[in-house]
């Protein structure tokens, strides 16, 4: 999916053409916003079977198991007395469909939710009493940083800081619970800095300043500029609880909770509030970025709903997964009818149209999925989980079905392929995030222009040229004179001959 996943993608191919083990590349130059951990993955794989595009995906896939596996043995170790919160945890873990989605994806954050996850499984077992593993912590940390930076201090290190309050071993030993906590940050930091200086002494001036300068204080100093107020995710919440926040029996179960809370519930707290306190005050928000906390938010819902369990009023069937099979009734009414509304002009989008050739069978299998949500009342966990799971793979496939060839860039990265092996040159106009880059294979960067003056001397350099321009509508001459068309996100994709979009830039608007 561009931009996400073809950007991962195309930074490793970069490194594997220039034979890179330290500096990763985007677009022909060093690329300092991530870490090489998962970069590194990709390219044992590669080593092993060739590049290929199987293998980033499987890995994701893979990585999101162990997720799940690191979480059922978390869960274990907090509350020990009761399996079935484990097993709950897992469920509802893989059940959230923003996660589940995320998944396909190729990117930093599952790999970063499993070093996270690890981590927290190296103290968990201070909750009780006993010595933390500061060994695996460390290790934990190490790989995290590694992944996605420093963001990962603020993942693992508030439930570390805050170990008093949770902790039986560390209100007993405070001292040792510091001293030793703080080496294992210091060691952690020590790995992340020596790849960074060997990086930085390899990848030249400009990538060290970027590294080592933008990558500390730029970020710190754009960190609190607040460009998402400090509430934005708050109403996200329960979108990316989805579809558990449409099950009342979960809420009941939260909202009976009485003190004191347990130790494994006090590590939880300390965990997830703190944190997405810290992630409201940056300004830069983004829904994944509370990734390596879904596997907690998972553990919570679990252990309200099993110590609700015993309540009579929880025996309600107002409880039941009721709101969710709603929604699923009226996608699936709405899929069904998709036809009918575009007839009768409900639904202009062309995007329906497309959907409504595949829409059919799909609206069908979505009210069996509410139809089975209401017609039993043993199992709820396991009915609203495999209901929800089920829609969110539902969902994909009808998007890869009808949707998909407006993300696809695929093509146009081919004819850019094309473009080069006959030595043509290829700029994009503005928008260049190394989407083209592993889809084509390309061997040469594709220049980023971004303005006007630029366009018109590049086109001026290179007669024979191609430029890929985004339009937000396209217009008789895109039409008349580009020499392909994509549709793109609700814009478009064209690319032009670069003398051709040069005359015609003054009456276009890009």
């Amino acid at each position: 999916m561009p931009m996400y996943s073809t950007r991962t993608l195309s930074v490793a191919w970069e490194m594997w053409l220039h034979h890179s083990i330290l500096v990763p590349y985007l677009n022909g130059l060093p690329y300092s916003d991530k870490p090489p951990l998962l970069l590194w993955l990709i390219q044992l794989g590669w080593a092993v079977a060739g590049v290929n595009d199987v293998w980033p995906r499987l890995l994701e896939v893979l990585l999101g198991a162990f997720q799940l596996l690191l979480a059922w043995r978390l869960a274990r170790h907090l509350f020990p007395q009761e399996i079935r919160i484990a097993h709950a945890t897992a469920w509802i873990l893989s059940a959230f469909t923003y996660g589940f989605l995320f998944g396909l994806q190729v990117m930093y954050e599952v790999q970063l939710a499993d070093c996270v996850l690890a981590a927290m499984l190296c103290l968990a077992p201070a909750a009780h009493g006993k010595a933390p593993r500061f060994g695996g912590f460390s290790l934990a940390l190490s790989l995290g940083l590694l992944t996605k930076g420093p963001v990962l201090l603020l993942h693992a290190g508030v439930p570390w800081l805050l170990g008093p309050l949770w902790s039986e071993w560390a209100r007993r030993e405070r001292r040792h619970w510091y001293c030793r906590g703080g080496l294992s940050f210091l060691a952690a930091c020590t790995v992340l800095l020596a790849w960074a200086l060997s990086a930085a002494w390899v990848g030249g001036n400009a990538y060290q300043r970027m590294l080592l300068v933008h990558q500390t204080a730029g970020r710190v100093v754009d960190a609190f500029a607040h460009a998402h107020p400090f509430w934005w995710y708050l109403p996200l919440l329960p979108v990316l609880a989805f579809p558990f926040a449409l099950w009342p029996r979960i809420w009941f179960a939260l909202l009976r909770w009485r003190l004191p809370l347990e130790p494994g519930v006090r590590f939880l707290l300390a965990w997830l509030v703190p944190v997405l306190l810290g992630f409201s005050l940056i300004s830069g928000k983004q829904p994944y970025y509370l990734l390596p906390e879904f596997a907690g938010l998972a553990m919570l819902m679990a252990v309200a709903l099993i110590r609700a369990d015993a309540s009579e009023a929880a025996n309600s069937r107002w409880l039941s997964p009721w709101p969710l099979a709603a929604l699923f009734a009226a996608s699936g009414l709405v899929l069904i009818g998709l036809d009918a509304l575009i007839a009768g002009h409900a639904l202009s989008d062309p995007l329906y149209t497309v959907m409504a050739s595949h829409s059919l069978p799909f609206g069908v299998f979505y009210l069996l999925l509410a139809l089975l949500l209401v017609a039993f009342r043993k199992g709820e966990l396991y009915r609203v989980a495999g209901a929800g799971l089920a829609a969110a793979v539902a969902a994909n496939g009808l998007f890869s079905l009808t949707l998909w060839p407006a993300y696809d860039f695929a093509p146009v990265s081919h004819l850019v392929a094309k473009a080069q092996s006959e030595n043509r040159p290829v700029a994009s106009f503005e928008s260049n995030d190394g989407q083209y880059t592993f889809l084509g294979r390309l061997t040469q960067p594709v220049e980023q222009l971004h303005s006007a003056s630029s366009l018109r001397a590049w086109s001026g350099e290179h007669a024979d040229g191609l430029v890929i321009v985004y339009p937000k509508r396209l217009s008789q001459a895109d039409y008349d004179q580009a020499i392909y068309i994509h549709p793109f996100r609700g814009i478009s994709l064209a690319i032009w001959p670069a003398p051709a979009l040069a005359k015609a830039l003054p009456q276009e608007d890009l």
